[in-house]
């Protein structure tokens, strides 16, 4: 059986509409789904959060995909880096994924600055799938597009551009997700 791990972004949680709505498409189509709420969502911390994430994901093989907002994506990809070389998945969704971000607050900064200088590793991503897709909106405040040529170039990803979704925040529904989990 397949099955979904979906991590919010910072300030969330797993109620976020999109996220509903994916939810139930999901189980419609017969995956597992599980939506976590992020401990301390609106100071993440790495350790926090990619702790969090080891304890609550334990069926982890090629029948496994992660979709991540925002922070999430980042969560997933420091997840995969610690993850023993050889464990393979199936494939993530990164929506409005960042490595550097714009737009910060001073307060944002600070709680920001573990989550940018301490680089992620592609390769070590790229080790366990060669199927990332990264959807990004053309009128993100925090992701510029600059963003978009770094997952394309360093992950391999397939780039999915959405116009005026914000960082999606709003989103109803983000079909290019369903159509990029198999």
């Amino acid at each position: 059986m397949k099955h979904v791990y979906v991590i919010h972004g910072w300030g969330f949680d797993s109620s976020m509409p999109w996220i509903l709505w994916l939810e139930k498409e999901l189980k419609k189509k017969g995956y597992e789904v599980y939506s976590f709420d992020m401990p301390n969502t609106n100071s993440p911390v790495i350790e926090e959060w990619v702790g969090y994430l080891e304890e609550n994901a334990p069926k982890i093989d090629e029948n496994t995909y992660f979709i991540g907002h925002s922070i999430g994506a980042q969560t997933i990809m420091r997840f995969l880096e610690k993850s023993h070389k050889h464990l393979k998945i199936g494939g993530c969704v990164f929506v409005a994924p960042w490595l550097d971000l714009v737009g910060l607050e001073s307060e944002e900064l600070k709680i920001a600055h573990p989550w940018v200088n301490n680089k992620v590793d592609p390769e070590r991503v790229l080790d366990h799938t060669g199927n990332i897709t990264c959807i990004f909106s053309t009128n993100d405040p925090y992701v510029s597009p600059r963003e978009w040529k770094k997952f394309e170039d360093g992950f391999k990803a397939k780039i999915i551009i959405k116009r005026d979704e914000g960082h999606f925040e709003e989103a109803e529904r983000i079909p290019e997700i369903l159509e990029n989990i198999r």
